[in-house]
C-alpha cells in the first residue's frame, strides 16, 4: 500500500490534530512530506511532535523513515512501460510464461485490491452513485478513458442520468459549462498521471461538484480534491500497469449501487430493455 493511500486508512483512528496532519500531506502529496518537520508542522497548524506522533500511528520509526518511504513511492510513480520493459530486459527472460504470470499475478492483484479497500469509501461512493439528483459525468485519461466509459455504460442502466465526458473540446465545454454542486464528477487517473485531469478536477470543485476518484495505490494528485478515493493495485505480467484491479472496483462499486438501489434498479433496467426493444439497437 502506498503512503498516501496508508494516511486515508487510518485516518478514522486519528485525533483531531493528528488529522489536520494528514489533509496538509494529502493537500499537497507528496511534496508537503517532503520538507521539515518544522514546516509540515507548520503547513498543518500543530506542533512538530503531533507530526511525530501522526507518523508513529502510521507505523514509520521517525520522519527519516517516513521520507524515504515517500522518495521510494516517487520513484515508482514515475514508472512507465518503456522503463519497465528495459528493466525486464536487464534481468533476462522470465522464468516463466505469460499465461503462468498471469494467472499468479492477476488474481492476486484483485485480491490484494478488495482487502485494500476502506470499506468506508467503497460506501460512500455508493451512497454518492445512488444519489439519482446527482448528475454523474465521467472522465479517464488514454487508456483509463476505457474503464470510465464501462462505467458510465452501468450507471446509464441502472441510475440513468449519467454521460461520459467527450474529447471534443466543444462538446466537452457545453457539458462542463453548467456543472455545480449537484453534479458527481468520475475520474479515472493512473501513475504518470495526466495534469488536465488534475486541472478538470480543481476546476469542478472549486463550483461545488463532487469527485469520486478511481487510482492506483501511490494516488493520483486528484486524491487531495476528491470527495472518495478508491485506489486498486496496478500488478501486471507485462510492462503495461494493469487495469484489471481497478475493472473489479468498478464492479464492485456497480454491485453495491444496485444492492442499495434495489426496485428502482429494477424498474430502471425494466425500462431500458422496453426501450431498446422499441427503438432498436
Amino acid at each position: 500500500m502506498g503512503v498516501a493511500a496508508l494516511i486515508r486508512q487510518r485516518l478514522g483512528e486519528c485525533s483531531p490534530a493528528e488529522r489536520r496532519v494528514a489533509r496538509a500531506l494529502l493537500a499537497s502529496y507528496p511534496a508537503a512530506g517532503l520538507g521539515t518537520v518544522a514546516a509540515l508542522a507548520e503547513r498543518a497548524e500543530v506542533s512538530a511532535p503531533t507530526v511525530l506522533r501522526f507518523l508513529s500511528r502510521l507505523g514509520f520509526g521517525g520522519y527519516p523513515e517516513f521520507q524515504r518511504a515517500l522518495r521510494d513511492e516517487l520513484a515508482e510513480r514515475e514508472t512507465s512501460p518503456l522503463t519497465a520493459y528495459r528493466a525486464s530486459e536487464r534481468s533476462g527472460a522470465p522464468p516463466e510464461g505469460a499465461l503462468s504470470r498471469a494467472a499468479h499475478t492477476l488474481p492476486e492483484a484483485v485480491a490484494g485490491t478488495l482487502a485494500e479497500l476502506p470499506q468506508g469509501e467503497l460506501d460512500a461512493a455508493v451512497r454518492l452513485f445512488a444519489d439519482q439528483q446527482l448528475r454523474v459525468t465521467a472522465a479517464g485519461g488514454r487508456f483509463s478513458g476505457l474503464l470510465a466509459h464501462y462505467l458510465v455504460l452501468h450507471l446509464m442502466q441502472v441510475r440513468g442520468n449519467s454521460r461520459l465526458l467527450p474529447v471534443s473540446p466543444v462538446e466537452r465545454t457545453d457539458m462542463l459549462v453548467d456543472v455545480g454542486k449537484r453534479d458527481l464528477v468520475t475520474l479515472f487517473d493512473f501513475r504518470r498521471y495526466e495534469e488536465p485531469t488534475l486541472a478538470l478536477a480543481r476546476e469542478v470543485t472549486s463550483r461545488g461538484a463532487k469527485v469520486v476518484l478511481f487510482t492506483d495505490r501511490w494516488l493520483s494528485p486528484v486524491a487531495g480534491l476528491a470527495e472518495v478515493v478508491l485506489p486498486g493495485r496496478v500488478d501486471s505480467p507485462s510492462p503495461y500497469d494493469s487495469f484489471v484491479p481497478a475493472l473489479a472496483l468498478v464492479e464492485t462499486v456497480v454491485a453495491g449501487l444496485i444492492d442499495r438501489l434495489g426496485p428502482v434498479a429494477g424498474a430502471r433496467l425494466k425500462a431500458m430493455e422496453a426501450a431498446q426493444q422499441a427503438f432498436g439497437r
